[in-house]
C-alpha cells in the first residue's frame, strides 16, 4: 500500500462518517413552544397563535394545554381535543381512557411544561414552555409525525402522533401522554 493510498482510505473513512452522521442527525431538532399566558377559554385557546397547526410542534404543544384542563373542565378539555383532531373526534373509548387516565394523577399534563418537576409538584412558571422533538425516525409514514415531548418526571420524552391533512394543517392522530410518571413530592410520606 502506497503513501497516497493511506491517505485516500482514511478520507473516504472520513466522508463515510461524515455522511453517516448527517444522516443520524437529520430530523433531529426541537422546539420550544411558548405560551405567555394561559387561556381560560376554549375561544382563547383556538385564537392562540399555536392553534393555526401549521407544524405537528405546535399540535403537539397545544395537545398538552387541552390535557391540562381535563382535572377542573373534563368537558371543556374534551372540546379542546376534538378542535386538535379535526376530522376525528373522540369517541366513548377515547373518552374512557382520559377519564381513567386522570384519576389522582392530575398532575402528569403539568409534568410537559419546562421546569415542572416531582419536586415542584408538577407547577410550572410563566411563559409556559412545551419542548417538542423529532427524530430521524419521526416522518417514516407517509402524512405522519411522531414527536416528542419532554415531561419532567419521565427519563424519557413521550410519544405524540400527528397526521397532515389536505387544509395543511397537523391534527392530532394519538398520544401517548398520560403514561405514568414519577409522583409529586408532596405525595411522597418520606419526604
Amino acid at each position: 500500500m502506497g503513501l497516497f493510498d493511506m491517505f485516500a482510505g482514511k478520507a473516504i473513512n472520513q466522508v463515510g462518517n461524515s455522511v453517516k452522521q448527517a444522516v443520524q442527525n437529520a430530523g433531529n431538532k426541537t422546539e420550544r413552544i411558548v405560551f405567555d399566558t394561559l387561556p381560560q377559554s376554549y375561544e382563547q385557546f383556538i385564537n392562540l397563535p399555536s392553534a393555526a397547526m401549521s407544524t405537528p410542534f405546535q399540535t403537539a404543544a397545544m395537545t398538552v394545554l387541552a390535557l391540562c384542563f381535563y382535572p377542573q373542565n373534563s368537558e371543556l378539555s374534551l372540546k379542546m381535543l376534538d378542535f386538535l383532531r379535526g376530522p376525528r373526534p373522540l369517541n366513548g373509548a377515547d373518552k374512557q381512557f382520559i377519564a381513567d387516565r386522570f384519576r389522582a394523577k392530575d398532575y402528569v399534563p403539568r409534568s410537559y411544561f419546562v421546569g415542572a418537576t416531582p419536586e415542584n409538584d408538577y407547577q410550572p412558571n410563566a411563559p409556559y414552555t412545551v419542548e417538542v422533538s423529532e427524530n430521524q425516525y419521526s416522518y417514516e409514514e407517509q402524512g405522519i409525525a411522531k414527536l416528542f415531548i419532554s415531561s419532567g418526571g419521565a427519563d424519557s420524552p413521550r410519544p405524540i402522533k400527528l397526521r397532515k391533512a389536505k387544509d395543511g394543517k397537523w391534527y392530532l392522530w394519538e398520544q401517548f401522554l398520560l403514561t405514568d410518571i414519577r409522583k409529586p413530592e408532596s405525595t411522597n410520606p418520606r419526604a
